[in-house]
């Protein structure tokens, strides 16, 4: 199983961004997804996640305004993120969860998310 994120960048406080997760050699459809991000000197943290039937969560510090979606036909999870500020400066990573094994979790590569005036 390969998880490709994509789509960060630099961009100024109250800006807008969508990282994309493409996941190749699993049935998208039987997978939940989510994002992590890790800023720099401190550990991974939740960010947002998604069931395999759509059903989401978020983490406190961006709730109203990140949003977390997927297309099961692209094989892809989106993180939609507005009205961001310099605290959402971390790299990003999209996580998959076998809905039949915990075990079975894979992570991205990681993208840098960078917001700064």
């Amino acid at each position: 199983v390969q998880l490709q994120a994509s789509g960060g960048g630099l961009v100024q406080p109250g800006g807008s961004l969508r990282l994309s997760c493409a996941v190749s050699g699993s049935t998208f459809s039987l997978i939940h997804m989510a994002w992590h991000r890790q800023a720099p000197g401190k550990q991974r943290e939740f960010v947002a996640s998604i069931t395999n039937i759509g059903v989401t969560v978020y983490a406190d510090s961006v709730k109203g305004r990140f949003t977390i979606s997927r297309d099961n036909a692209k094989n892809t999870a989106y993180l939609q993120m507005n009205s961001l500020k310099p605290d959402d400066t971390a790299v990003y990573y999209c996580r998959s969860l076998n809905i039949y094994n915990g075990d079975e979790v894979y992570w991205g590569q990681g993208t840098l998310v960078t917001v700064s005036s």
